[in-house]
């Protein structure tokens, strides 16, 4: 008893799995009067049994319910054979690998408090005799302390990593928005806001309201998913565009190009949804090249109505250009607003399932387009929480709003 307590205080200090395996195997060779220990650990991906510690065993791997280690993990039951080569179940094999003759033979299970199988231990060779029943009770003994003490290191190991991800993705979170406007441009007769609201730690939308030469640059990009893999794509695009933009290439010579590089690096399935447009504040007309996002929507001041424009393009990545459509030009009156929404607005679900739907979008623009972009932005907001009546928000939610101010 005195020598288990001394074990069990042991494998209750902080280890390392190699450490913690190291310390079982001495105490439970030492204790049992034993040969030589084999500690296996139980892979789950591949339901196998690994040696992690032996003192003479090669790198092995063995399948659950093969040989007596494998049957021993398949019953959770201790085997005891006193003549192993008297038993159909034990592989000579293991013998022939170390030049050792196995005489003897106690394996038991490890398990954790909750019943899973963390591996097997098994005790090689009494010293003298084979293991009798005291000998059985007491490696019971000590391998429900291991078994315990093996979760124990794979839930800190596990506890570690998950903060090691964590971490990564707080980084990854402040790259992705740092490639997003740090202030919105401040542009005469013009009034605009943006919303960026991820649906993990990093999403798949992007958005940019940028001066440049040619105009005014309005883009919107959502990839298909959320999470760190569209969040790379986007910010991809979005880096490829700002710099064909600034070296002074065409709206139709920067979607092109950007469009053909996406195209071979992105992965096979994956795109972007892409608003590209640009603004000339003078005449008050926007060109733009939609591939795949939609709908885009214009309110017109005087009438009170919505024009809706769909993507005049493939998304974004999905394939090489050959050719490309001409771009949309829109015409913008004193009062007149461009609504860009990603698909997490509009798909918004309710508690049956039900999205949140064009035709409320456009309701609410029409009661609101008095109002400030930023008012407008929050409403919209407002009106999803309420469709979702609690629901967690599932889809990254990107918004840009601009809006010509009244004469």
């Amino acid at each position: 008893m005195e020598r288990i307590l001394a074990v069990t205080r042991a494998l209750a200090a902080p280890f390392d799995l190699h450490s913690l395996l190291e310390t079982i195997s001495s105490a439970a060779r030492d204790m049992l009067h034993a040969e030589r220990t084999t500690l296996w650990l139980h892979d789950p991906a591949t339901d196998t049994l690994v040696v992690e510690v032996s003192t003479d065993l090669p790198p092995l791997r063995v399948a659950v319910g093969s040989g007596i280690a494998g049957q021993c993990a398949l019953t959770r039951q201790p085997i005891n054979v006193s003549d192993c080569y008297a038993d159909p179940r034990f592989n000579r094999e293991v013998d022939r690998l170390t030049g050792l003759r196995t005489r003897c033979l106690l394996t038991l299970p490890l398990v954790d408090h909750l019943g899973a199988l963390m591996g097997v231990m098994q005790f090689v060779n009494r010293v003298e005799g084979c293991f009798d029943d005291t000998d059985q009770a007491l490696g019971e003994a000590l391998a429900a302390q291991c078994g315990v003490a093996l979760s124990r290191v794979h839930m800190t190991q596990s506890l570690i990593a998950g903060e090691l991800l964590r971490q990564e993705m707080q980084l990854a979170r402040a790259m992705q928005r740092s490639s997003l406007p740090l202030q919105l441009p401040e542009l005469a007769g013009y009034e605009m806001h943006a919303v960026f609201q991820p649906a993990s730690l990093t999403g798949g939308d992007t958005y940019d309201l940028a001066l440049l030469p040619q105009g005014l640059l309005v883009v919107l990009g959502d990839a298909a998913g959320h999470g760190v893999a569209p969040a790379l794509a986007v910010t991809q695009m979005q880096a490829m565009l700002r710099m064909a933009l600034r070296l002074g290439a065409t709206l139709e010579t920067a979607f092109t190009q950007v469009n053909d590089q996406l195209a071979m690096t992105l992965p096979e399935g994956h795109f972007v949804n892409t608003f590209i447009g640009l603004l000339d504040p003078q005449q008050h007309v926007l060109r733009f090249i939609s591939g795949g996002q939609g709908p885009i929507l214009q309110f017109h001041a005087d009438s009170g109505a919505c024009s809706v424009h769909r993507a005049n393009s493939f998304p974004m990545g999905a394939m090489p250009i050959r050719a490309l459509p001409p771009a949309v030009e829109l015409a913008f009156e004193p009062g007149d607003w461009l609504v860009l929404l990603s698909d997490g607005v509009y798909e918004s679900p309710d508690a049956q399932g039900q999205p949140l739907g064009r035709s409320r979008v456009q309701a609410l623009v029409a009661q609101s387009w008095r109002d400030s972009p930023a008012t407008m932005a929050q409403r919209l907001l407002d009106a999803v929480a309420a469709h979702g009546g609690g629901l967690a928000q599932d889809d990254d939610i990107t918004m840009v709003l601009l809006r010509r101010l009244p004469s």
